[in-house]
């Protein structure tokens, strides 16, 4: 009954619900409030708690459907079909970084349970989007007898929702580590910085466009390089600090004094605040 797919979808679950549990007690949560979903009592970091509850969820669906589709395993998908075999098994022609990215998006979700949540949150969604890719990598491998057509079918699939997620990440990236170069540079020095930036922009852009012909892995390679570049310089103005801003104290002179009604203008008083 269960599939292979399935039984690692449930043992997910599984251990994000008890991961769930044991990072509301260590948050602050009751005796109760992590095992009830905070029905009774409370479960402690609210943000933390949902996150690891909601993968719980997802990877319990996710063995559902893979019960359903049997793995999509393509004796059961031929047999479904009514086709008398099943496309021949292929090796993978493709090469695939998820494994690196998940040991990556591991280390900082452990990382993050020491130094900030932030970082916890952002290893546990480069988890999920791992898990995503790879799944529907491996399936696509399988699902039919010709690698460029599995190829085909995976970008279908994948590219309208990868297109609008990596557009967000890379704006959001560049604008962030861009503002913390600018904040750790001096004041004369942060127009210098935005000025070689946008001519590095520029000048990429003119390569690109004056040369048709360049090839996709040397445009590829080079978009890499800036990015990192930026990357590591954010990280690095980030761990600097904001440059000191000396704030002059401003004496308002337009400000007039409040004189309760009924009282004179011209009444003065002494240095300890009592009046003649």
């Amino acid at each position: 009954m269960f599939t292979t797919g399935s039984k690692w979808f449930f043992g997910l679950g599984a251990v994000s619900f008890v991961l769930a549990a044991a990072y509301g007690w260590t948050t602050g949560g009751d005796r109760l409030g992590p095992v009830t979903a905070g029905y009774w009592g409370g479960v402690g970091d609210h943000l933390g708690y949902t996150i690891l509850v909601s993968t719980g969820l997802g990877a319990c669906l996710l063995g559902l459907v893979a019960i359903a589709t049997r793995d999509a395993s393509p004796s059961a998908l031929a047999e479904l079909a009514g086709t008398p075999d099943a496309p021949p098994a292929i090796a993978p022609t493709f090469g695939a970084y998820w494994p690196a990215l998940g040991a990556l998006g591991a280390a900082v979700t452990v990382l993050g349970l020491v130094i900030s949540n932030v970082l916890f949150v952002a290893g546990l969604f480069v988890l999920l989007g791992v898990l995503v890719e790879w799944m529907v990598l491996a399936w696509s491998d399988r699902a039919t007898g010709d690698p460029a057509t599995n190829r085909l079918v995976r970008s279908r699939l994948m590219s309208p929702f990868e297109v609008p997620v990596l557009g967000f990440l890379l704006a959001g990236g560049a604008v962030a580590a861009f503002s913390r170069i600018l904040l750790t540079s001096s004041e004369h020095g942060a127009v210098a910085v935005a000025a070689a930036l946008g001519l590095v922009i520029l000048g990429l852009g003119v390569l690109i466009a004056t040369r048709p012909r360049l090839s996709s892995n040397v445009i590829a390679g080079v978009v890499v390089l800036v990015a990192l570049g930026a990357v590591a310089g954010g990280v690095l103005s980030a761990a600097r600090g904001e440059r000191y801003i000396k704030r002059e104290p401003t004496e308002r002179t337009d400000v007039k004094p409040n004189i309760p009604p009924g009282t004179k203008s011209n009444v003065t008083t002494d240095t300890a605040g009592a009046t003649p």
